[in-house]
């Protein structure tokens, strides 16, 4: 039985102990006794869940400043709750953003404003947001931003 089998069924029982073997072999160079097919696996899922992560900061920090912006009848009571939402969701996002993920979030900010203005529809029965993001991916992220 090879290494690389071997580590084909220690993914199947134990995957932590799968990856630190792997970066064993990664580090050593032993690049043909990798287990590729899951590796490959690991790899592309990891970035789907880095993505899904900071899609799901974004649309966090849009819902918080369309509720701080638009739900004038809770603004009083929640103002200071949503500006602190706001300034942790924008901590964890840039915290977590690369250039990769800060172009895929740039490419796919219509869809997540769309998300973040059903939800507040849902929240809070209003209606009067704009059809189109009216804020820049900067402004979002920009810690010193609002409305």
């Amino acid at each position: 039985m090879t290494i690389t089998t071997n580590l084909k069924q220690l993914y199947e029982t134990d995957d932590s102990v799968w990856l630190e073997e792997t970066i064993k072999l990664l580090k050593q160079k032993q690049f043909d006794q990798l287990d590729v097919e899951n590796l490959i696996e690991e790899l592309s899922s990891l970035g789907k869940r880095d993505l899904a992560k900071v899609k799901s900061l974004l649309r966090q920090i849009i819902i918080h400043i369309l509720l701080l912006q638009y739900w004038q009848t809770e603004y009083e009571r929640n103002h200071r709750h949503w500006l602190g939402e706001i300034k942790t969701f924008r901590y964890d996002l840039n915290n977590h953003l690369t250039t990769n993920l800060s172009n895929k979030l740039q490419d796919d900010l219509e869809n997540i404003y769309q998300s973040a203005v059903d939800f507040v529809q849902v929240k809070t029965s209003l209606t009067i947001f704009p059809e189109k993001c009216p804020y820049t991916l900067a402004q979002l992220l920009d810690d010193n931003y609002l409305p």
